[in-house]
C-alpha cells in the first residue's frame, strides 16, 4: 500500500503513467478504484495520479470535523510530498468540492479545473442544506451502509444492463467507515464558494449529467460567474457519469485536456 504522510494523515494514492500530472479526486463514499476506466485511458497520456480522501478508502479515518478546506489542504500536502508543482484537475461531486476549494487556495497549482456532477455548495438554503445532511447521517445510522448504498444505487445506475454496476457500487459502498462517512458528509455544511467562483483564472470545464440529482440549470447559473468555465452535458447519464458513461466521459476530458493542455492526445477515431 503506498501511502504518504500530508496535513498529518497517511493519504492512499496511486500513480499511473508519464507526462503532465492528471489528478482525481472520487466522491463521497467511493475511492481511487472508481476511477479505473479512466486510469486505464488517460495514463497512456498523462501522469495520472488517483487518491483516497480522508475518511475514506485506504486513507486514514481521524476523528472529525473535517471540511472541505480540510481536504484541499490534504491534496496540496500530497502534491507537495510528490514534488508536484501544478496539475490538471478533476473532482466529481465531493470531490468537485474539493476541487472547487483547491483552486481557490492554490490557483498556482492548478492549469486546468474539471468539475463533474457538482457545485460551489450544497445549494438550497442554509437551512435546507443542513436537513439534507442530516438526513444523510440518519440513514446510515438506522440502517448502516450496505443497506444506504442498496437504496442509492437504482438512482445512479437505473438500467437492467446496469445490474453488475448496482452490485459492485453495493459491495463497495458497503466497506465505508460509518463515522468517517458522516464526518465526509457533514464537511459540506455550511460550505459555500459560490462568491469566489468569478476568481477562478485557470481554464474550467463544468461536466454534468443530464439526470444528476441538481439541474443543468443549476451549473447554467453558476458557470456565468465564471469568467473561463465552459459547460459540457452529458445525456442518457445520472450522477456516477465517470462509471456510467465512460466513453462520453473520457472523449470530453479528452478533448477539453488537448484544447488547453497542449500536449499529446490520441488522434480521432
Amino acid at each position: 500500500m503506498t501511502t504518504i504522510l500530508a496535513n498529518r494523515i497517511n493519504l492512499y494514492y496511486e500513480e499511473h503513467g508519464d507526462g503532465q500530472p492528471l489528478v482525481f479526486i472520487h466522491g463521497l463514499g467511493s475511492s481511487t478504484r472508481d476511477w479505473e476506466a479512466q486510469v486505464s485511458e488517460f495514463s497512456k497520456f498523462y501522469r495520472v495520479i488517483t487518491f483516497d480522501l480522508r475518511g475514506h478508502g485506504q486513507s486514514d479515518k481521524p476523528v472529525g470535523p473535517y471540511s472541505i478546506p480540510m481536504m484541499a489542504t490534504d491534496l496540496a500536502g500530497l502534491l507537495n510530498a510528490l514534488h508536484i508543482s501544478s496539475v490538471h484537475l478533476v473532482g466529481i461531486s465531493l470531490g468537485g468540492a474539493v476541487a472547487f476549494q483547491f483552486a481557490l487556495d492554490h490557483p498556482a497549482m492548478v492549469k486546468t479545473l474539471t468539475i463533474v456532477n457538482s457545485g460551489p455548495s450544497l445549494g438550497g438554503t442554509p437551512e435546507q442544506a443542513k436537513q439534507e445532511i442530516e438526513r444523510r447521517v440518519g440513514i446510515v445510522q438506522q440502517v448502516g451502509m450496505r443497506a444506504m448504498g442498496a437504496a442509492l444505487s437504482p438512482a445512479l445506475f437505473p438500467k437492467p444492463e446496469h445490474a453488475i454496476l448496482r452490485e459492485t457500487f453495493i459491495a463497495r459502498w458497503a466497506e465505508n467507515d460509518p463515522l468517517a462517512y458522516i464526518e465526509a458528509t457533514r464537511s459540506m455544511l455550511g460550505w459555500n464558494v459560490t462568491d469566489q467562483l468569478g476568481t477562478i483564472a485557470c481554464p474550467t470545464l463544468i461536466l454534468t449529467a443530464d439526470q444528476d440529482y441538481s439541474p443543468v440549470a443549476a451549473k447554467e447559473a453558476y458557470v456565468k460567474r465564471m469568467p473561463h468555465a465552459q459547460l459540457l452535458v452529458i445525456s442518457d447519464s445520472h450522477h456516477a457519469t465517470p462509471i456510467e458513461q465512460p466513453e462520453k466521459f473520457n472523449a470530453a476530458l479528452t478533448g477539453f485536456l488537448a484544447e488547453h493542455a497542449k500536449y499529446y492526445s490520441p488522434p480521432c477515431k
